[in-house]
């Protein structure tokens, strides 16, 4: 009757959450529009601002300001919902008020929206607004590292922007700069010039892995390094037809003689930078590129320079340009030859003895300009000639010509090149430690007679596993899977948002595929189990009352069936309220106390922590009984553990009939008195197959000492 009431329970609430969502998804819209007037704009842009009609083609608004009589262009302000909607963690999406100015730097960056759990009564909102004030004064050009610790030499490096992360918010606040650079990326490329041939984040990566010793003639015989050769007659042709023709009276007399030789290669390639840079020089440039910067090395040498005598370090070059696919691409000197003095030759281009007078340029291209390696590299040289004294006249002509890399040197671009893989790559110590874990339970349920056979292993083994699940998977990893990844899956599903906000959490995504599998093997116990933070908070707070001989509420088996059907209700009432209404959505996952006692370890308001005080106060009465009776996300597990594939728990055939030991041990009233195990309410502890394998137990086995069987009435 308990199994035939539970089953039931479980398929109403499937049916029930399918008719809701379907109903609702009728109903949504994945379109999103900014919520901003004119005259909010100029309330928040003030004097000496002047605000702009809206411009019709793309949904920013131009800033104007007043100087003399003039009323030059100073910025554009836009919502970032109009440009991209990258959805985070509840699945909705930013909405951020950003100020950027004709060069590319943000003015001013205000939260406008969010749906955030952690900063939802959580941290709080201010640390969230204080992390957006920081991008003011900062260049879409610059590489925007967060929560990095720079050295004096990388903080003077102006190519960089360094910016305080927020604690215990670490994939909310790089969601929050996705969503600014993609949005603010989308202005740049339409109002201020920058490069619009692909996005920067579905492109060709260099092989960061790939390397072999090569010298200079070998990095030319493989095309890392490409030569060009321009004499004095090619350059004259140019001017042809032209006032600037005949004005070069030392090519003239020289037309085939060298105009300028160029060679052009990707330091960026560690084939190319390896070989041509020394170590310290080679980590330094590691150092102060982004994943997805390219530095282009250009040696000059000849009658003509390509940078020119007025060229500023750290500047645009003014003769030498390049574009890709028709569309320019900014590139500016990374001044790595301000370290060139007495004392730092390390940081030398190893250039051959013939052009070692040769002048050099480092230039920066920054990942967001969108630079292919896939496609050629086409560069200009500007060459311009004056005819005339007082009131010259000028002509300008370019030489063209293009690179390109052998396909063995990067990577080929894939749908989901974004930016959190930085984010998984400074993880990898952590995730290390992950997989450690999840092999080390693994090796535990398929053998786990290594722990069963004699109670001490378990006894010992369990209360360690559940230790580090706490510390390690909760506290450190902050790698607690809640209902709110749920309610964010579907309320971004409704709106038809993707799920990539879940990649910025490397730890909660682990867990899940890990727990996704194991759903098909031993079913919803593994994670309530074994991997929940909170669940092994509670069953730690147990086993201390055991050591004390405290004893604990044992409920009937009736009130206890009836207590386990609740947490469907209140799973129920959640995703339903979460396809209604976001703002609430946020308001009802409180039932869960993982934020308060795992994300935040109780640094959060009074009502919070009472409320996760009570939860575990219970856990002193009734053996887990949040996890058992009140928790929505176990009763999501309970429901996917449906999967499970077959019952892998021994039992015998006088289990229940009529032996009931393991019902009457058995903590989390999982196996009913028909003896089969509930495997939607077990937690997998193993103390079953403990007693299952101890002949001084199990009473089927201790009567087999003794040379006697139990008699089986009514096999279940």
């Amino acid at each position: 009757m308990y199994q035939f009431y539970n089953r039931s329970l479980s398929y109403v609430f499937l049916l029930t959450v399918l008719f809701v969502c379907t109903l609702v998804m009728s109903l949504s819209s994945s379109v999103h529009a900014g919520v901003l007037t004119k005259d909010d704009i100029v309330k928040a842009f003030p004097s000496p601002y002047i605000v702009g009609d809206k411009d019709e083609s793309l949904a920013v608004w131009p800033l104007y300001q007043q100087i003399s009589t003039d009323t030059p262009l100073v910025g554009y302000a836009y919502e970032t919902i109009d440009m991209v909607a990258v959805p985070g963690f509840a699945g909705v999406p930013y909405n951020l008020l950003v100020a950027m100015d004709p060069l590319g730097s943000f003015i001013s960056v205000k939260v406008l929206s969010h749906h955030e759990p952690v900063f939802l009564e959580g941290l709080g909102e201010k640390p969230l607004f204080d992390f957006a004030k920081q991008y003011s004064g900062i260049s879409l050009m610059q590489n925007i590292k967060i929560d990095a610790s720079p050295t004096v030499a990388q903080r003077e490096n102006k190519a960089n922007a360094y910016i305080d992360g927020v604690t215990k918010a670490t994939a909310s606040v790089r969601i929050l700069n996705q969503t600014l650079l993609s949005a603010s990326l989308t202005v740049a490329r339409e109002k201020l010039g920058f490069a619009k041939g692909r996005d920067p984040d579905l492109i060709a990566r260099l092989d960061k892995e790939l390397f072999e010793p090569m010298s200079w003639e070998q990095l030319i015989d493989a095309g890392l390094i490409q030569k060009f050769l321009f004499t004095n007659d090619q350059v004259e042709q140019q001017f042809k037809d032209t006032i600037g023709e005949g004005l070069d009276e030392e090519g003239l007399e020289a037309p085939e003689d060298t105009y300028i030789e160029l060679y052009v290669a990707n330091l960026s390639v560690p084939s190319v930078g390896r070989n041509l840079l020394l170590p310290e020089a080679w980590e330094y440039l590691k150092e102060s590129t982004a994943e997805n910067d390219q530095l282009l090395l250009v040696v000059g040498g000849g009658r003509y320079s390509f940078v020119g005598e007025d060229f500023v370090r750290g500047k645009v070059p003014e003769r030498i340009s390049l574009q890709q696919a028709g569309l320019p691409v900014e590139m500016r000197d990374f001044d790595l030859s301000d370290l060139l003095d007495l004392y730092e030759l390390d940081y030398k281009i190893k250039l051959p003895e013939a052009l070692s007078e040769h002048e050099w340029k480092a230039f920066h291209v920054i990942g967001q300009a969108g630079l292919d390696p896939a496609f050629p590299y086409e560069f200009q040289l500007h060459i311009s000639r004056e005819k005339g004294w007082l009131y010259p006249e000028t002509v300008s002509k370019t030489l063209d010509f293009k690179t390109e890399l052998d396909d063995e040197y990067y990577i080929a671009a894939e749908t989901d090149n974004k930016t959190w893989h930085s984010l998984w790559a400074g993880r990898t110590t952590d995730i290390a430690i992950l997989l450690a874990g999840l092999f080390v339970l693994t090796i535990v349920l398929v053998r786990y007679q290594l722990l069963t056979k004699g109670q001490q292993h378990l006894r010992w083994f369990r209360p360690l596993y559940l230790v580090y699940t706490l510390v390690f998977i909760g506290w450190y990893a902050q790698g607690q899977l809640s209902i709110v990844n749920i309610t964010g899956v579907l309320q971004a599903w409704l709106a038809g948002r993707s799920l990539e906000f879940f990649l910025y959490d490397p730890m909660t995504v682990i867990i899940w595929a890990y727990v996704g599998i194991t759903f098909f093997v031993w079913g919803r116990g593994t994670f309530c189990g074994w991997l929940c933070p909170f669940g092994a908070l509670q069953e730690l707070i147990g086993k201390v009352l055991a050591f004390l001989k405290i004893p604990q509420i044992k409920i009937s088996e009736k009130t206890d069936a009836r207590l386990k059907g609740l947490k469907y209700l209140v799973l129920l009432f959640i995703l339903v309220v979460a396809v209604v209404s976001v703002p609430l959505t946020g308001s009802v996952v409180e039932i869960e106390p993982f934020k308060t006692s795992i994300t935040l370890i109780f640094d959060r308001s009074w009502p919070f922590v009472l409320w996760a005080v009570v939860l575990l106060a219970l856990s002193l009465f009734v053996y887990k009984g949040y996890c058992r009776y009140i928790c929505p996300l176990g009763a999501s597990m309970a429901v996917l553990g449906k999967l499970r594939i077959y019952k892998w728990l021994p039992r015998r055939e006088e289990c229940g009939s009529p032996c009931r030991l393991c019902t009457q041990k058995c903590e989390y009233q999982a196996i009913p008195r028909s003896g089969v195990i509930d495997y939607n309410e077990c937690f997998q502890c193993l103390d079953c197959v403990v007693i299952y394998d101890d002949d001084k137990q199990c009473v089927p086995l201790v009567l087999e000492k003794r040379g006697r069987k139990l008699k089986v009435k009514n096999v279940a």
